[in-house]
């Protein structure tokens, strides 16, 4: 992931304080580095947990992974938020719950009808793209299945949407707790290194040192190198304000970001 020269290409047009803060880079070298570089970067105990009685198991042929697609699809489009939460692998049951699932539900267009294409199988994961009619329009979407044809991720297409607004609601899913809806706007590449449970204790790790998220003030797109675009997440919380770097690629595909390892301390009111 080519991401290093982004310090000298990016920094010139982001606030001199901010640039003390940056410790970039990203998930690539930030996150995995604050929160293990283990598979799914979740720790051995836990990682061990959400994998339990899936290690021996093959990929799913190409029929079991469309039969899955399709009974998680209809789960979408049913607005079942109890099967929907039994379709997740233990990992991501590990952060959610049907509640969370049902109020998810409740944000995102109505699922009409879908078509599958392409399914690629890895050596125990097996992604499946979709395309997808919605109250909204079109989209494609790609799911990620376990062996035992659970989600252990997804991805939609957001190409058109522009990169502050990508970023925006990534920030805003993390706040809420949703932490699989943040992590589904990361590069698929990257959901292999970074779990949901990584997300949240990364993000609970952050409100440690700053206090409790309060508000987004403003996200900006502060500069761009190629086909990187870096974005800064204004972020109030409740003892300081600090910034998020979101770093996306020209798909608006999250590849990377940085949290604040020592945030700005608190100023005397005037």
């Amino acid at each position: 992931m080519p991401m290093r020269h982004l310090r000298s290409a990016l920094l010139p047009a982001v606030p001199r304080r901010a640039v003390r803060s940056l410790g970039l880079l990203a998930l690539a070298t930030g996150l995995s580095i604050g929160l293990g570089a283990t598979p799914g970067a979740l720790g051995t105990a836990t990682w061990a947990q959400a994998t339990k009685g899936t290690e021996s198991l093959p990929a799913l042929s190409v029929d079991q992974a469309r039969a899955a697609a399709n009974r998680i699809l209809e789960a979408v489009k049913n607005g079942d938020a109890n099967l929907r939460y039994s379709q997740f692998s233990e990992e991501l049951k590990a952060v959610s719950s049907p509640s969370m699932v049902a109020t998810t539900m409740k944000t995102q267009p109505k699922l009409l009808s879908w078509t599958l294409l392409s399914v690629q199988s890895g050596l125990r994961n097996t992604t499946v793209e979709a395309s997808l009619s919605t109250s909204r329009g079109q989209q494609d979407l790609f799911l990620v299945l376990n062996p035992e044809g659970k989600l252990s991720g997804y991805h939609l297409d957001l190409n058109d949407e522009a990169p502050s607004l990508v970023a925006r609601r990534f920030v805003d899913a993390l706040s809420s707790g949703h932490f699989i809806s943040a992590r589904s706007y990361l590069s698929l590449p990257l959901q292999k290194e970074i779990g949901a449970s990584a997300l949240q204790a990364r993000w609970q790790q952050l409100q440690r040192q700053t206090g409790a998220f309060v508000r987004i003030r403003r996200a900006v797109e502060a500069g761009s190198d190629g086909d990187q675009r870096l974005v800064l997440v204004y972020t109030e919380f409740n003892r300081l304000s600090d910034s998020l770097f979101v770093i996306l690629n020209a798909s608006n595909d999250i590849i990377g970001v940085d949290f604040p390892s020592d945030p700005i301390t608190p100023k005397p009111v005037r």
